[in-house]
């Protein structure tokens, strides 16, 4: 499994641009892992835009900062860089007290071991 510890980003319902929160810890299991990599090998050869992948939130060990609370939904978007065509993830999801755009930092699939 891997830990990671990403950087947070909120989006309001009202609000022009996203706004930084703090990190985001969560873990990526086995499974969603291969998830990912078969999400990457598909737009690779589809060239779909990107994927979805949902996740179990009681899994991921998902911490988020003080200011952003409980996530009511959580998925993974996957999609290829524009130039390698390398699969990158971020974790996203809303906030449930007031159902604001929660995400991260994009992170490259293949860092994960």
């Amino acid at each position: 499994m891997n830990t990671l510890t990403i950087k947070g980003w909120c989006k309001t319902s009202d609000a022009q641009k996203s706004t930084p929160m703090g990190d985001i810890h969560f873990r990526v299991n086995e499974a969603d892992h291969l998830r990912l990599e078969e999400a990457e090998e598909r737009l690779q050869e589809t060239h779909e835009p990107e994927a979805m992948i949902d996740v179990d939130m009681s899994t991921m060990e998902l911490i988020t900062p003080d200011e952003c609370g409980p996530l009511a939904d959580c998925q993974l978007r996957v999609y290829l860089s524009a130039d390698d065509q390398r699969g990158q993830f971020h974790l996203v999801g809303h906030r449930a007290s007031d159902g604001s755009l929660i995400y991260t930092n994009a992170v490259m699939i293949d860092q994960l071991g």
